[in-house]
C-alpha cells in the first residue's frame, strides 16, 4: 500500500518480529521494511553492537557493503547484508548482535532468515 506525502509516493514502514531457538539459545529477529529496502536486527539480548549496509551496484555483480558501526574484525554483519542484498535486490541494513562463538550459528541464523523470506516475502 503506497501513501503520499507532499506529492511523493512512498511505502509506509512496517515491522515484523520472529524468534527461534537455535543451538539451545533463543534468537530474536526484528525486521523493519523500508521503502526500497529493509533493516534486520538479530540478537539474543537488546543490544545493537554493529551495523552494516549493502546495496546493488551497476558496476559489479556483488553488492557493495560497508560496516557503519562496530568492530571491523567481525565480518558477520557485512557478509550477511551482502548476501541478503544480492538475494532480495534491495538495500539491506544488518545488525548482527550475536557472539561469534560457534561457526555453525551464523549458518543456522542465515538459513532461518531465508526460511522467513520464503514464508513472508512481503515483510522484507
Amino acid at each position: 500500500m503506497n501513501e503520499t506525502q507532499n506529492g511523493a509516493a512512498f511505502d509506509p514502514i512496517s515491522v515484523h518480529n520472529f524468534s527461534d531457538k537455535i543451538l539451545e539459545q533463543v534468537i530474536h529477529f526484528h525486521v523493519m521494511k523500508l521503502s526500497g529496502g529493509f533493516f534486520l536486527w538479530i540478537g539474543s539480548s537488546p543490544v545493537m553492537s554493529n551495523l552494516a549496509v549493502s546495496m546493488s551496484s551497476k558496476y559489479d555483480s556483488m553488492p557493495l557493503s560497508t560496516l557503519v558501526m562496530g568492530d571491523p574484525s567481525n565480518t558477520a554483519p557485512n557478509s550477511l547484508a551482502q548476501r541478503l542484498a544480492k538475494k532480495t535486490k534491495k538495500q539491506v541494513f544488518v545488525s548482527y548482535s550475536l557472539p561469534v562463538t560457534d561457526p555453525n550459528l551464523s549458518l543456522l541464523v542465515e538459513n532461518r532468515i531465508k526460511k522467513e523470506l520464503e514464508l513472508h516475502p512481503e515483510r522484507f
